[in-house]
Order: C-alpha cells, then sequence, then structure tokens
C-alpha cells in the first residue's frame, strides 16, 4: 500500500493511493497514521480493505508527511562508499548517526527556507525507514521484521554549519524545513527489497545525483540492529539512510542552493518531491 496524509499542515487526513494512482480517503476508517497504524496488524487490516470503495479525494491536495507520531528523526552519514570518496572522507567502520530535528520535516513538495546566514544550503536524495514495531537490540536477521514501510526523503543540509562550526553535524541538519518526506508511505511487503531501489536528484532541471540503494556501506538491516543497540526506535521513528554522489559540497567547485531555485528528487516506487528554495523569514 501506499499511505499518506493530505490536507493544510497540521490538519491533514489519512488516505491511501489506489491502483489508478488517485488519493481515497481513510478518515471513515483510522483517525491518522501514526504509531498506532503503523502496527502489522492494523497495516494487514487497511490492506484487506477494497480501496475502490473508499471516498475519492478531488482535486490535488497538499501532501504532508505521511505518519505522524515521530519520536525520532535518526539519520546515517557517508553510507555511500562513492558520497564518501566525493567528500574526502573515508570509509566509516562503523554507522555515523546524528539526528534531525522533528520540527524540521515536513510536506514533500513545502517551500525549503534558506536559514539566516546560509551560505552552503545543500541537497540529498534519501531512502528512510519507517519503524512499525519496537525495536531494542535486534538482530540484522530480525531487523526488517520491525519496518512498517519506506519513504522518500530530501536530508537538506546546511554545509557551513555542519563542518565548519564545530564537530556537531545536527546543527546543520536539523532547520526548519530541512526534512521533507513522503509523498507516500510505501508498505515494506510493496517494497520487498530496500537494496535496490534507484535514486535521482535534479536541481533547475539539471542532474545532480544519480544512485541506487544497493550501494550503500550499511544497509537497512545493518542500520535497524545498530540503532536499536543505541536507543529504543519506537513506532513512528524514522531512520535517513544516506545519500549517493552528486551533492554541491561535493562539486567542483561547489554549488550550493538560493532562492528561486527547484529542487526535484525521487527513488523509484516511492514517488517523487518538490522543492522550491525560498529566503529566510520569521
Amino acid at each position: 500500500m501506499k499511505l499518506v496524509r493530505y490536507g493544510k499542515p497540521g490538519k491533514e487526513k489519512p488516505g491511501l493511493i489506489d491502483a489508478d494512482g488517485k488519493i481515497r480517503d481513510l478518515s471513515g476508517v483510522i483517525d491518522d497514521i501514526g504509531p498506532a497504524q503503523l502496527s502489522p496488524k492494523v497495516l494487514a487490516r487497511l490492506a484487506k480493505i477494497k480501496h475502490d470503495k473508499l471516498p475519492k479525494v478531488r482535486g490535488t491536495p497538499r501532501m504532508g508527511v505521511p505518519f505522524s507520531g515521530a519520536s525520532k528523526f535518526v539519520a546515517i552519514g557517508l553510507n555511500y562508499a562513492d558520497h564518501a570518496a566525493e567528500t574526502g572522507n573515508p570509509i566509516p567502520k562503523e554507522p555515523i548517526v546524528f539526528h534531525k530535528t522533528l520540527s524540521c520535516m515536513q510536506g514533500p513538495d513545502d517551500d525549503v527556507m534558506l536559514p539566516k546566514g546560509s551560505v552552503k544550503t545543500d541537497w540529498e536524495v534519501e531512502l528512510g525507514i519507517v519503524i512499525g514495531t519496537r525495536a531494542r537490540y535486534v538482530t540484522k536477521k530480525d531487523a526488517l521484521k520491525h519496518v512498517a514501510g519506506y519513504v522518500l526523503v530530501n536530508d537538506v543540509s546546511e554545509r557551513e554549519f555542519q563542518m565548519e562550526r564545530g564537530p556537531t553535524w545536527d546543527k546543520g541538519k536539523g532547520f526548519d524545513t530541512f526534512g521533507p518526506v513522503g509523498p507516500w508511505l510505501v508498505t515494506a511487503d510493496e517494497v520487498g527489497n530496500p537494496q535496490n531501489l534507484d535514486m535521482w536528484l535534479d536541481v533547475n532541471g539539471q542532474q545532480r545525483q544519480r544512485g541506487n540503494t544497493k550501494t550503500m556501506i550499511f544497509d537497512c538491516a545493518t542500520l535497524i540492529a545498530y540503532v536499536s543497540a543505541l536507543f529504543t526506535l519506537n513506532p513512528g521513528d524514522i531512520i535517513t539512510t544516506g545519500t549517493p554522489p552528486g551533492v554541491g559540497s561535493g562539486m567542483k567547485p561547489q554549488q550550493f542552493l538560493k532562492a528561486g531555485d527547484v529542487v526535484t528528487l525521487g527513488i523509484q516506487g516511492l514517488g517523487q518531491q518538490t522543492q522550491k528554495i525560498v529566503k529566510f523569514k520569521l
């Protein structure tokens, strides 16, 4: 299934994408798509519903983050060998773990706002893992059993804040609007193997990133097992898993986002995002 939350910010309704690519309203069946609805039992119940009998949603409403209730937005750095090489970094011996703020999460097509004083705002197309059942010290063998589904993420990053203003990556990663997620949460059964998904990102129609999740250094199961030994992963938590080469900071000369730019990105089977870059405003 492809689950969505649509409508104005803070007033999103639950829905799903039917076989014809249209939005169907789920608000008569569930209140939201959050931790309680991401369990295997509820997802199985939703899969059995006759989707073509659900009310159609008219027009093209705004798409929000396709799930709610996250307690953590975990991120993994330098998880593609070719991306590590373009940035001049060695291959990590263990996953590099940091956090994006929950308040940076936004809909897939909402504007991305440049932070005040930003000079190096960058793009990163990434695969996000959404947890469906509590994971604590899980094994790699069992790790994917805890996944509700997968999402497309743009891990927007301000490189000066991230790399040049102290060793804490988090402060370059969690600005408001720096976490577009969606448009859909695609359930794990529909995605199948998450380690063979094509991914891409363009800026103003020009090719920037092309890659595939098969070139991850640490695969999804490894990441879930590793992170679950650091802290408990709860239903609704998200892990964004790193980016392939083609980021602005890896280009020669480097290129970064400016107001008016348009970023488009996608992952095979997980949909597409489009964001306009706008100036800072309170």
